[in-house]
């Protein structure tokens, strides 16, 4: 059956020291289903928790303790004693599993996510994983957005939107030690943010001295963009201008000695 949970007509059903032949158990949904009785749907719960065990060992490993999970489960279980109709004829196993499931993937859409998402993202991000499963069996390839969005009936911006935010599930300390290549040692996540440029509080000064330069006569401005834009040694510069070094190391001078001036008195 689904889920992985088998259950037969014979077989008693045992939770710790509670256990009960399958005709036992169906006596009880059935007296329970006319009386409603809280002692029958304790023993109804206590005979089953081995099923809730056993679906919640299948999200361990995920950040939840395996405990939490249980009772979360045991919610699903609760719920699916009082809504199972013996009458229907369906094994109250597979009738429970989804429930059960349901419960626990709620929980962790609820309370697992470290930052806050609205509900129908959550919702969607879970659609979109199984829909990325099922198409690329069928497809033989990475599904594209598109197609993810119209398996789960959802604008391409949605799912996209959800597929990002599945990175809100679990969020990483900036004090985080990452692996290095080098001799350094281990380097922190937050080394390796961006802080800002302290050149951007000189960017008026680089107004200035644009116009500054343009104030030069044509050989001064182009001996200081060889020498401080292009990176040309005095020598290079002298080479280019088909000039001496001593004539671009005075022209240099008077340039600067300019542009100093037209600086200090903006």
């Amino acid at each position: 059956m689904s889920n992985g949970v088998t259950e037969t007509t014979s077989a008693p059903v045992r939770s710790g020291r509670v256990s009960a032949s399958a005709s036992e158990v169906e006596a009880l949904f059935q007296r329970y289903q006319e009386t409603r009785e809280e002692e029958i749907r304790d023993r109804l719960v206590m005979l089953h928790l081995n099923l809730v065990r056993f679906l919640a060992g299948k999200f361990a490993n995920r950040g939840e303790p395996l405990e939490d999970l249980i009772q979360v489960g045991t919610i699903g279980l609760i719920n699916a004693v009082d809504r199972f109709d013996p009458a229907r004829g369906n094994k109250f196993s597979t009738y429970a599993a989804p429930t059960i499931v349901g419960e626990i993937k709620r929980h962790f859409r609820d309370k697992a996510w470290n930052l806050k998402v609205p509900r129908r993202l959550q919702e969607l991000n879970l659609a979109a994983g199984k829909a990325v499963e099922t198409l690329t069996q069928r497809l033989g390839r990475g599904p594209t957005v598109h197609e993810i969005a119209d398996h789960i009936n959802a604008s391409e911006e949605e799912t996209l939107e959800a597929i990002e935010l599945g990175n809100a599930y679990e969020t990483v300390s900036l004090d985080s030690r990452l692996d290095s290549q080098n001799d350094s040692g281990p380097m922190t996540l937050a080394e390796f943010i961006g802080a800002e440029d302290e050149a951007l509080q000189d960017i008026n000064t680089f107004d200035d001295l644009r116009e500054a330069i343009q104030d030069l006569d044509a050989r001064e401005q182009e001996i200081i963009r060889l020498r401080f834009f292009g990176e040309l040694s005095q020598t290079e510069v002298a080479q280019r201008l088909k000039i001496s070094q001593m004539h671009v190391s005075r022209l240099q001078q008077k340039a600067l000695k300019k542009l100093k001036g037209a600086l200090a008195g903006r």
